[in-house]
């Protein structure tokens, strides 16, 4: 046991990690995204995926096996549907929040992946789904991104690390992204 545990203090904030290979290919497509997003808010079979992302069920189970066999999703239970068949769903690990930035060294264009998949989900929300919203333009230095980004992701693992304490409020999904503008 650490000297943590042992005095009784909360466990330390979790940090992140570089994402493998296998995970940065997982995470290297929109639909495996959303699959994880979705899985995110309540377990789902891949039938019901597939209705959700309104494709085949052959197609969510190639992407559901690559996210399970970089360890972002795992099996559930097994239950009993509404029509008393067994069903097998899936749930959403919650690895990909502390993966330092998987995709931004990649030249596959895999990086736009999360942001095709919020234009996507935010698309199937529909505009009345926005809460909050700021476009801004500023002008930083490297070393002022880097602390802007630190920031900001500080705040976001606050909520993240204590998420299980609000699983009965209604859910919110968000992005925040910072790019450079064409010239």
């Amino acid at each position: 046991m650490g000297e943590q545990e042992q005095s009784g203090d909360a466990p330390r904030p979790r940090t992140r990690r570089p994402a493998t290979v296998q995970e940065a290919k997982a995470l290297g497509h929109p639909m495996r995204v959303r699959i994880l997003r979705l899985c995110l808010a309540r377990e789902l079979t891949n039938k019901e995926l597939a209705e959700r992302l309104e494709t085949t069920p052959g197609t969510v189970l190639y992407h559901v096996r690559q996210l399970v066999d970089a360890g972002l999703l795992l099996p559930a239970p097994v239950r009993t549907g509404a029509s008393g068949a067994l069903e097998k769903p899936y749930r959403a690990t919650g690895e990909t929040w502390w993966l330092d930035g998987p995709l931004l060294d990649t030249d596959t264009g895999s990086a736009a992946a999360p942001v095709e998949a919020f234009q996507q989900e935010l698309a199937e929300a529909g505009s009345e789904s926005v809460r909050t919203f700021a476009r801004f333009v500023l002008h930083l230095s490297d070393e002022e991104v880097a602390e802007l980004d630190r920031r900001i992701v500080a705040v976001l693992d606050e909520y993240v690390a204590t998420e299980d304490q609000r699983l009965d409020r209604p859910v919110y999904s968000g992005a925040f992204l910072l790019h450079r503008p064409a010239d």
